[in-house]
């Protein structure tokens, strides 16, 4: 079998210029790329990792940190990035975290990704300042996904201009008493997504004169169990609560379900919107304000490595929304 001695005196280069060739680094020409990539070709050479981590020095992985793999926004931004990873050879090193209203999160370790990885993606994880201080201390290229402090690159929605929209829309049909869904108050950061939301939602009521009472929100888990307890709960305080504005897709098909539950018709005695374009949101008929996770994903994914290779890259992506309207908003009902 071929090594990569064998293409270097093919190509008349030396292996470390193969090497660079070969991962699309920098400081080769294109004629030299083109002549490297053509007799590996012939020579049927395939680097192995361990030839690649030795000859440039990389773990060719990229450490992944989340706190959910199956709800929809994880697991998309996760295949976004891993097979984007994926097609230009780098592997992804994943470390879940159980976040939970009920126990303490484990706190991330810096130690488990020491010389294992080439960058850090973290996805919708909330952090506080001393663990993202010891993941830039691993002096290693890190970005976030869906959330991230400001001195951070990351990519994500503008969160207050999206719970803003969502807001606009139930006043815009006439709604006035407007209940929030939104997520865990002590398991988020300043930067987080429902926090953000939250800021979009109340934005909204005041420039539409309504009073902002904070009995008409209600703390969910992000999931859609959380929703139906959440807003059950909030329905039972506030009887006249005629649309609710949840904070993800899957609380808002949990405040679907209990307005089923408590006999309410959908949306003639309660409009419900939600965020995120989840899959099963047309089949729910929700109405959402979408996104696409997938293509952040893959899209942070390839910002980490042009990272890696030492380019510029922008602080901050902010990806588009729409309003996708659907039978589960309405006006409110008649007095």
């Amino acid at each position: 079998m071929a090594g990569i001695e064998d293409v270097a005196r093919a190509a008349g280069v030396s292996t470390a210029t193969v090497s660079r060739a070969l991962r699309g680094l920098p400081n080769v020409s294109d004629a030299t790329r083109r002549r490297v990539l053509a007799e590996a070709t012939r020579l049927g050479y395939v680097p192995t990792p361990s030839a690649s981590s030795l000859a440039t020095g990389r773990t060719r992985t990229i450490g992944l940190l989340t706190p959910w793999v199956s709800r929809w926004f994880f697991a998309n931004v996760i295949e976004g990035a891993e097979r984007a990873l994926r097609d230009v050879g780098y592997d992804v090193l994943l470390h879940t975290f159980v976040v939970r209203r009920d126990e303490p999160r484990r706190r991330v370790d810096p130690d488990v990704l020491r010389h294992r990885v080439d960058g850090t993606l973290v996805v919708g994880l909330p952090l506080d300042d001393d663990e993202v201080r010891s993941l830039v201390g691993l002096d290693r290229p890190l970005a976030f996904v869906g959330s991230g402090p400001d001195d951070q690159v990351t990519v994500r929605l503008d969160d207050v201009a999206t719970g803003y929209a969502a807001t606009r829309h139930l006043l815009d049909l006439g709604h006035r008493v407007v209940g929030h869904v939104t997520g865990v108050p002590d398991l988020v950061s300043s930067w987080s997504p429902p926090a953000e939301r939250s800021l979009g939602y109340v934005r909204a009521l005041a420039e539409a004169g309504v009073d902002v009472d904070r009995e008409l929100e209600a703390n969910g888990d992000f999931d859609v169990e959380g929703g139906r307890a959440s807003t059950a709960e909030l329905l039972r305080r506030r009887p006249d609560v005629t649309a609710v504005f949840a904070a993800s897709d899957e609380m808002a098909m949990g405040a679907l379900l209990a307005a089923r539950d408590l006999g309410l018709r959908v949306p003639e005695d309660l409009s419900v919107v939600g965020v995120d374009g989840h899959d099963l949101g047309e089949v729910a008929g929700l109405t959402t304000v979408a996104q696409d996770a997938y293509q952040q994903g893959a899209d942070a994914a390839l910002l980490l490595l042009e990272m890696v290779n030492g380019a510029p890259v922008p602080q901050r992506l902010t990806y588009p929304t729409e309003l996708v309207r659907r039978r589960s908003t309405g006006p409110p009902r008649a007095s």
